[in-house]
């Protein structure tokens, strides 16, 4: 089983939003997501969706987006981006998913030895514009992880590995520690897959080991429209 990641898919089958107004990466991206999916994944392996997975607005539209991918290969496992605005409860989400999609909220999934657990965090002291708004919020999304966490431990025996997959990255453009990072290594997480940041002046390695987490972008037009296999 291996394990492999990507986020912000964007999709828009109901929404009519293309993407590639956004620029070149964009062109034609869809596809070559799906191309390079196939070449890799096998039925056996965990593909990882770090978010902002439908521009859909309601959750019956955010299906018919979900169903564009179903037929790509592995199990693939969700988690809610900032404009996934359909994403209207963990229940009505998981009642809508096709087969062999997995949605986390605040909780975990376990496969084989490999536990994942997940949540959407946001954005981190001393980043851009953090006003006291975020504040508020980032204590709020914290308590989230501290919950994905404390159910992941439920699942872990000896010799597990444990995955975080958020949204946001888990701290600023200087990598300062925040409470995201510090959970992390307080419960042992070996890898954190995220997105959300977009454009060609993005300053953010596409992989970085702090403190022995190894962090992983996956946001699609950041690398290239391809899968990130994941090492533990």
């Amino acid at each position: 089983m291996k394990i492999f990641a990507i986020s912000d898919l964007h999709l828009s089958t109901t929404a009519s939003k293309p993407m590639d107004v956004f620029g070149g990466n964009w062109v034609g991206y869809e596809k070559k997501i799906q191309d390079d999916w196939q070449s890799k994944v096998t039925e056996d392996d965990i593909v990882l969706i770090g978010g902002d997975i439908s521009w859909a607005m309601k959750i019956d539209d955010a299906k018919e987006d979900l169903l564009s991918i179903a037929h790509l290969k592995g199990k693939k496992v969700l988690i809610k981006g900032n404009h996934d605005y359909w994403w209207s409860g963990i229940g009505k989400v998981r009642d809508i998913l096709p087969e062999n999609f997995y949605a986390l909220q605040n909780d975990s999934i376990k496969f084989g030895n490999v536990v994942i657990c997940g949540s959407r965090c946001w954005s981190t002291p001393g980043s851009p514009d953090f006003n006291e708004q975020d504040q508020k919020i980032y204590n709020r999304e914290r308590e989230r992880l501290l919950l994905s966490l404390k159910n992941a431990r439920t699942l872990l025996n000896e010799g597990d590995k444990l995955i975080a997959l958020v949204h946001y990255p888990p701290f600023n453009v200087r990598r300062e520690d925040s409470f995201f990072t510090q959970l992390f290594e307080e419960y042992g997480v070996c890898a954190v897959v995220y997105g959300h940041l977009h454009g060609k002046d993005v300053r953010a390695d596409k992989i970085v080991v702090k403190n022995g987490v190894k962090y992983y972008l996956t946001s699609c037009d950041q690398v290239d429209n391809k899968l990130t296999e994941i090492t533990l």
